[in-house]
């Protein structure tokens, strides 16, 4: 049996050797035959391969050796495309060029950062081939912005000057050559082997390119007809773009090019990345596969530069796209409209009820009738078109048979049928109201669109009954790739805060988007009667970021800073005026004024987008310069000076003396939301601190955790985090027996428990412990609503954050209110009806319009500065301006405290505090628009004498005492001249009282004048 064996595998063995040989045999002849096709295919491709091929591949020699060795077998692999090299950060390929296919290989890339991409065609076909060869390459990944390994680059670049230089003189004469060592710098940080291999003239345009995006508000397109390596065969078409999408974007470029039916024969783009900035470099060489020429003048380029634009609005991954674009029902431009239309009318309607307009069901409605949303984008079209003749007539007979149709709309499905038609019939309105828009504006990054607010009228009460009473004077939409939101205004000057709202998750996105009008319209409602004192009605200007798919806080920064620079280019595109008209000519005005609307820094807008944004407007030339925007450099800082804490802990203190209680000599407690870090939070607990030492703060309730001591926080810690950490930063050995301090964000996993971290004094050693989500909740609300205190001070959180459900919270066990003052330092912290239930129980309110109005007034005569005096000037005179600026704030916090009691003490102290507030404010802005629309009519009235010792009275004392400044007055713009003089008499009329009691006084002069 054993000989059987060993004779069987002795005839395997040499079985598997001949075998071996033959192989060997036939490898053999291969490598020699495949050693001559190899030579030969060499041969080919440096014959028809474009030069820059082996100059940007020189260091990919496996790559080349493989596709020598390969190429003759694409047309037999599946796909048609074999991998050169595949490795975590890169991937080469070589494929048959057929139209789509680097679009192809990029949708299945979508996900991957691409930092670097090269595609290059050959001359001719392939040999035995139908089609030409088509090498991509990819890079991923990348260092954003962290220092490169190796070699430093210091003599590189200072060898590659003189040549770049040369080039950018020649051919780039507008660049700014003081920028060129950073830029390169920046190039080798992010990619070292591009400025190694690249030539002078590659590295010229790159920078230029760069240079130009920036110059152009964050994007550009160009078109370089005859590039020299194509004897004029292809155009070089030029994208650069700051702040692009992080993965997805150079498919969704491509992807335009294909639809419109232009090849692209080769193409470098390069992904530039640091802390605060990033871009994208793209230089495709073109040509129209339909033999349509492409030049500067051309049908065809002037639709590929509408379309690469709208990429900066339009997300692929969006149900528009796929639904319109992809079938080529719709351009790019268009669906970036239409997804406009959905995002206000979802927004319009889900404010009231949000589950019957969620935002799936206004998506559906378009989406799902293909035939009413092309109507609706035409009907846009045709109001709005600046190269279309206007026809009143047409557009009126357009919109009659829209209406119709929208009203005649019937599927069958009773109740569906009305929602659609209310959401095409909202969508109408905002058409029909729109005064002017942006959307033919070329280099748009975001839309705009001014609209005239009797729209809100025409919904009916049943989609405004939440809104507060009050017409608005203006409402703006703003719609970009990353978020939309409005700005309204309750007067023609306005001023208010800008809030972007960030939601990290579909639940975030969703409650913020419904809830965005209306937190607007209340916010901007709130703003106009804080405005009393200034000549600015008020505004609010809030976004919603959609952050959803981002991958760190990183990311969020960068999306967060180019959805603002978006928002206000647009801003800017309509509101900037010559003559009254919009400046640009691509903006159809039918409004037709100049709007002096003025912004301040609010939720989320930081030190360098405020510098942004008054920069911006200088440059581009609005009507109010840098005033813009308030708390620049060039300004009056609000975390600096305080100022919106000023205005709350002196109505505070005011409030409680009249309540016969003396904060200066008898105790008192203190609740906080809002933490130490925060502006108004922070410095009025610094105040508090500083002036006050008889307050006790108890309980601070801020973002990243919350802090409870009984005995009263430690002062000097405290002292030490203000205006610089969170809460979280306290010492835990400086707490007081009893005392403890609960961290959001500081957590781990206990079986499926999510713990919070917990830290508790008990008697003198500090004791960590670990809560559900459910007790943090219940420790949070314990704070914010029980925890007993003289005083409370909400200057932190979101709106409405106290409503008609939660307001019982308020109350201890034995139905007593646990404080017996509330001064808002937050806006809208607490609603209307929860107000009025508190107040009912025995609560003092100071409501937000009275009580954290400094911050506004401290803005608007930061505005009057930039308007009165240069920047040298104001740096100059920069702290007595303010010091005279703080007089004013305390004044006017002193003035309208007092007067809210003496009328409560009028009313036998039956009247609530916020109701008057909410009069006084009336009050006021209605004397003021009385007085405003006066001055406007007779213009005549602002030179003489009095009027100008009035104007002179609203000013800080050290413009009117110096004559420099003084001549100026005349120089302001006419409609700030007619607010400053309507504000002051308003305020005087209200504050000092008198102009009722001599009514009968005033009514006799009339008659003696105007009666024989």
């Amino acid at each position: 049996m054993q000989q059987k064996v060993t004779a069987s595998f002795n005839g395997f063995d040499k079985q598997v050797k001949t075998s071996v040989l033959q192989v060997e045999k036939q490898i053999g002849k291969g490598i020699s035959a495949g050693k001559h096709t190899m030579s030969k295919n060499l041969d080919w491709l440096i014959q028809n391969m474009p030069p820059y091929l082996f100059i940007t591949m020189k260091e990919e020699k496996t790559a080349l050796m493989n596709l020598a060795w390969g190429m003759d077998t694409l047309s037999s692999q599946q796909q048609n495309r074999i991998v050169l090299d595949d490795r975590p950060g890169k991937l080469i390929m070589a494929v048959l060029d057929r139209p789509g296919s680097v679009n192809e290989t990029l949708n299945s890339l979508r996900h991957r950062p691409i930092v670097y991409a090269e595609i290059n065609h050959s001359l001719h076909k392939l040999p035995e081939a139908c089609c030409h060869l088509e090498i991509q390459r990819f890079e991923f990944g990348g260092n954003n912005g962290k220092s490169a390994s190796g070699e430093a680059p210091a003599k590189l670049i200072q060898s590659l000057r003189k040549d770049i230089l040369r080039v950018l003189e020649i051919r780039y004469s507008d660049f700014d050559a003081t920028e060129l060592t950073r830029l390169l710098n920046l190039m080798w940080l992010n990619n070292p082997g591009y400025v190694k291999i690249s030539p002078p003239e590659r590295l010229a345009r790159g920078v230029w390119m760069y240079q130009q995006a920036q110059k152009h508000d964050g994007v550009f397109v160009g078109l370089d007809e005859s590039p020299e390596t194509t004897g004029g065969r292809e155009s070089r078409l030029l994208f650069s773009a700051m702040s692009p999408p992080h993965s997805g974007y150079l498919a969704q470029i491509t992807e335009v090019l294909q639809r419109l039916d232009v090849g692209v024969r080769r193409s470098y783009s390069l992904d530039l990345r640091d802390r605060e900035n990033s871009a994208v470099l793209n230089s495709f060489y073109v040509v129209a596969r339909n033999g349509q020429p492409m030049n500067r003048n051309s049908r065809l380029y002037a639709q590929v530069k509408n379309e690469l634009y709208s990429t900066r609005i339009l997300s692929p991954s969006c149900q528009v796209y796929y639904k319109f674009i992809s079938k080529k029902l719709m351009s790019g431009e268009d669906s970036a409209l239409l997804n406009a239309f959905i995002a206000f009318c979802h927004s319009s309607l889900a404010h009231v009820q949000p589950d019957r307009f969620d935002l799936e069901v206004v998506k559906t409605a378009f989406c799902s009738h293909p035939d009413i949303a092309q109507d609706l984008v035409q009907l846009f079209r045709l109001r709005f078109d600046p190269d279309a003749e206007r026809n009143p007539k047409q557009w009126q007979d357009a919109a009659d048979k829209t209406v119709q149709a929208i009203e005649s709309y019937n599927t069958g499905h009773g109740s569906l049928d009305e929602i659609r038609r209310i959401i095409f019939r909202t969508c109408f309105l905002f058409i029909k109201h729109t005064l002017k828009t942006n959307f033919f504006v070329h280099q748009k990054q975001a839309l705009a669109f001014r609209l005239d607010p009797g729209y809100l009228n025409e919904m009916g009460p049943e989609f405004n009954s939440d809104l507060p009473s009050g017409d608005p004077f203006r409402i703006t939409f703003f719609f970009g790739r990353a978020g939309f939101g409005y700005h309204v205004g309750f007067s023609d000057i306005a001023r208010g805060g800008w809030r972007t709202i960030i939601s990290r998750s579909d639940d975030e996105y969703i409650s913020n988007c419904n809830t965005l009008f209306r937190e607007s319209y209340v916010l901007a409602s709130t703003q106009h009667l804080k405005n009393k004192d200034i000549y600015e009605g008020g505004s609010k200007m809030a976004l919603v970021l959609d952050a959803r798919k981002c991958s760190g806080e990183a990311e969020v920064k960068q999306k967060l800073h180019d959805l603002q620079r978006c928002a206000l280019n647009a801003f800017l595109d309509i509101f900037i005026t010559s003559g009254g008209k919009a400046a640009d000519s691509r903006v159809v005005d039918y409004y037709q004024e100049d709007e002096p609307i003025e912004l301040g820094p609010d939720e989320n807008l930081d030190n360098s987008m405020i510098e942004y944004i008054a920069r911006q407007s200088l440059h581009r030339g609005y009507v109010l310069g840098i005033g813009l925007i308030s708390s620049k450099k060039l300004g009056i800082n609000h975390k600096e000076y305080g100022v919106t804490s000023l205005g709350v802990i002196r109505t505070a203190v005011i409030a409680l003396s009249e309540m016969q209680r003396d904060p200066v000599k008898q105790p008192f407690t203190v609740r906080f939301t809002g933490g130490p870090g925060g502006d108004v939070a922070g410095n009025a607990m610094r105040l508090l601190i500083d002036k006050y030492p008889m307050a006790r703060i108890v309980a601070i309730v801020d973002g990243p955790g919350m802090l409870h001591d009984p005995a009263g926080v430690d002062s000097a810690e405290l002292r030490r985090l203000t205006l610089k950490d969170d809460i979280t930063e306290f010492n835990p050995e400086k707490l007081h027996p009893g005392g403890c301090l609960i961290f959001r964000n500081q957590r781990r996993q206990e079986a499926l428990r999510n713990l919070h971290r917990m830290v508790v004094k008990n008697g003198g050693t500090v004791e960590e412990r670990w809560i559900t989500a459910d007790e943090y909740q219940r420790h949070a609300q314990e704070l914010t609503f029980r925890q007993k205190a003289d005083l409370f001070l909400p200057c932190g959180g979101r709106p409405e954050t106290i409503d008609a459900q939660n307001w019982r919270l308020m109350l201890n066990s034995q139905g007593a209110p646990c404080v017996d003052l509330i001064v808002e330092g937050a806006n809208s912290f607490i609603t209307p009806e929860a107000r009025s239930r508190l107040q009912d129980e025995g609560v003092v309110i100071i409501r937000d319009s009275s009580a954290n109005k400094c911050g506004v007034i401290a803005s608007s005569y930061e505005i009057l500065a930039n308007l009165l005096m240069s920047p040298r000037e104001f740096t100059a005179h920069k702290e007595e301006y303010v010091k005279d600026v703080l007089a004013i704030l305390d004044r006017r916090a002193t003035q309208e405290t007092r007067l809210i009691f003496r009328r409560w003490n009028q009313s036998q102290r039956q009247k609530h505090f916020t109701s008057i507030s909410s009069q006084i404010s009336a009050e006021i802005n209605q004397n003021y628009q009385d007085l405003f629309s006066m001055f406007q009519g007779k213009s005549g009235l602002l030179r003489k004498p009095m009027y100008r010792k009035v104007a002179f009275k609203h000013l800080p004392a050290m413009i009117a005492k110096d004559n420099k400044f003084r001549a100026r007055l005349t120089t302001l713009p006419h409609k700030v001249q007619c607010a400053v003089l309507a504000s002051e008499i308003a305020t005087l009329i209200t504050y000092q009282g008198g102009w009722e009691n001599e009514l009968d006084s005033r009514v006799s002069e009339y008659l003696k004048t105007h009666l024989d």
